[in-house]
């Protein structure tokens, strides 16, 4: 019973750590998230600042793992080279070891400084900001509370057979060592936490000093499995690249460390008695040598790259989305701009809807009918992944911009949706109808339903623009085209029975089909601009106050 209380404890004393590591990254994601990305984003222009900027910004985040996906979705974007993206990866992995440098001291003394600061903060704070500081603070010092139960668990325990049985195997053969380091930081999604429990270990004397630096290359290594894991099923190249950039030379450097480690743990004990800092010393060691060896070899490792990760050539499902990283659901603002790209394919996929429903209107082929409905099949498919996909994103680590980021992309990707139904529904039965009855429309209202379907996909682009700039002034010029839309309705309508009114009058025919199909198809037109509108105009003017509640006068 004392051995079940006792390990139900340290697995509790694990499970505090994991959660402390969890708030201090959500903590400063949704304080800083958005500065840290831009930073980031502006220091890629080579490897050295680069390798500064991931460094600085992975010691803020204490994750490697999120400042990796930030610079995967640059390199996916085209907006940055693979070897400046490589050398912030050797940044990151250097950053990551700063807070273990840090904890490694004994500060656990602070701790409910800590969280008494981060509570304060957090109740107290009138800034989102403030209050996502506060819960970092938090974090911290739950991290520095698990480390001291950990001691606190692991040091009566220490001469227990049974646990010098279990780590006999680990102590004696440094490959197991590495191996089980490598899936229980895979497993663990930290290796700050996989480094700070092999600290916790060593200091106790549960692990000789030999095997706790075996677990700790094992973690290192571990913490490079997932991005290639992930990424092999449905990343880009670019991205993909960095990832397995970051794998080997993480493998490298693990294979010529490890069997070097009789020597290296015997000069560390001289220059380092203490064996946690020890440990926390080799961690850093040993991510700084790799990146000082590699950073003058990026240019040829980049080649490499490109050959053993091309390009995909292959055909591609276009309801398949293509954005939507996993392993950026970890990271919101990364996740966000995954699904805001995928969104974007949606109005390139209206777009050609709309191009080809003038051919189907004005023209004679059925194939366009069939063509356009089953592009609003992809519509409704994309559109469905990206809803899934915002759902699996953790509430907790979302900001207040973030939560409006979202909405935002709802309302787009739901009235995009429905404007393709629109146009595979009602303009393509019209469509089909014109060309099973032979029903024309006569020059002037050919040439209006080509000036409105020319001023729809204008108003698309600016749809698009809109919403990924968010800018109000681009909001609002399109939400005016919604007075436009229904001015130039209105006078098409006027103008088409004008025009019957002639031809009666001159006692021409007039369809009564054709008379009534024109009509139609202006509204849903107009339909599909008001979706655009309510997608992409509506959403920034309303979080800046800017719409009425209602058209209606005040009584």
């Amino acid at each position: 019973m004392t051995t079940t209380l006792t390990l139900l404890d340290l697995c509790g004393a694990v499970a505090l750590l994991l959660w402390g590591i969890h708030m201090v990254q959500t903590g400063v994601q949704r304080a800083l998230g958005p500065q840290l990305r831009r930073l980031l984003g502006v220091a890629l222009g080579n490897r050295v600042k680069a390798l500064a900027a991931g460094l600085g910004v992975t010691a803020l985040l204490q994750s490697s793992t999120a400042t990796g996906l930030m610079v995967a979705s640059f390199a996916g974007a085209g907006l940055l080279a693979v070897v400046p993206a490589l050398a912030a990866m050797l940044g990151a992995n250097v950053g990551t070891t700063l807070i273990v440098q840090i904890l490694s001291f004994d500060v656990a003394r602070a701790a409910p400084v800590l969280v008494l600061v981060g509570v304060i903060l957090f109740r107290r704070g009138s800034e989102p900001r403030t209050r996502d500081l506060g819960r970092a603070a938090i974090g911290l010092g739950l991290m520095l509370m698990a480390l001291a139960r950990l001691m606190e668990v692991i040091t009566p325990y220490e001469d227990v057979p049974a646990l010098r049985i279990l780590l006999g195997a680990v102590a004696t053969d440094r490959i197991i060592a590495f191996l089980i380091g490598a899936v229980l930081t895979w497993a663990a999604h930290s290796s700050v936490a996989s480094v700070l429990l092999v600290m916790s270990f060593t200091q106790t004397g549960v692990l000789p000093l030999e095997a706790g630096l075996a677990l700790v290359l094992g973690a290192n290594l571990g913490s490079a499995l997932n991005p290639v894991i992930e990424g092999a099923r449905d990343g880009e190249a670019a991205g993909r690249r960095v990832a397995l950039g970051n794998l080997i030379t993480r493998t490298l450097g693990c294979a010529v460390a490890l069997p070097c480690l009789g020597l290296i743990g015997p000069a560390l004990v001289t220059l380092q008695p203490d064996l946690s800092r020890a440990v926390a010393d080799f961690h850093t060691a040993f991510n700084l040598a790799l990146a000082v060896l590699f950073l003058p070899l990026l240019t040829p490792f980049a080649a490499l790259l490109r050959r053993l990760v091309p390009e995909r050539i292959d055909a591609h499902d276009p309801g398949q989305p293509i954005h939507l990283d996993e392993a950026a659901l970890e990271t919101p603002p990364v996740a966000l701009g995954a699904a805001s790209r995928e969104a974007l394919r949606m109005a390139d996929v209206l777009a050609e809807m709309v191009g080809g429903a003038g051919e189907a209107l004005t023209g004679g082929d059925r194939g366009r009918v069939a063509q356009i409905r089953r592009m609003d099949d992809t519509l409704d498919r994309l559109n469905a992944a990206i809803k899934a996909y915002l759902v699996r994103l953790d509430p907790e680590a979302l900001s207040e911009a973030d939560e409006r980021r979202v909405a935002a992309l709802v309302a787009f990707t739901t009235n995009l949706e429905h404007a393709g139904d629109i146009l595979s529904r009602n303009v393509m039965t019209h469509a089909a109808k014109r060309l099973k009855r032979g029903l024309a429309f006569s020059a002037e209202g050919e040439a209006e339903v080509g000036a409105l379907l020319a001023r729809l996909t204008a108003n698309l682009s600016a749809a698009g623009a809109a919403f990924l700039t968010e800018d109000p002034r681009a909001a609002r010029r399109l939400a005016d085209e919604k007075a436009v839309f229904r001015d130039l309705e209105a006078r098409a309508t006027e103008e088409h029975f004008r025009r019957l009114r002639a031809a009666s009058a001159a006692g021409g025919p007039v369809p009564a089909e054709a008379a009534a199909l024109y009509p139609d198809l202006m509204r849903d037109l107009k339909r599909v601009n008001d979706h655009l509108v309510a997608g992409a105009a509506y959403p920034i003017l309303e979080s800046r106050g800017a719409l009425r509640a209602s058209r209606l006068e005040a009584p």
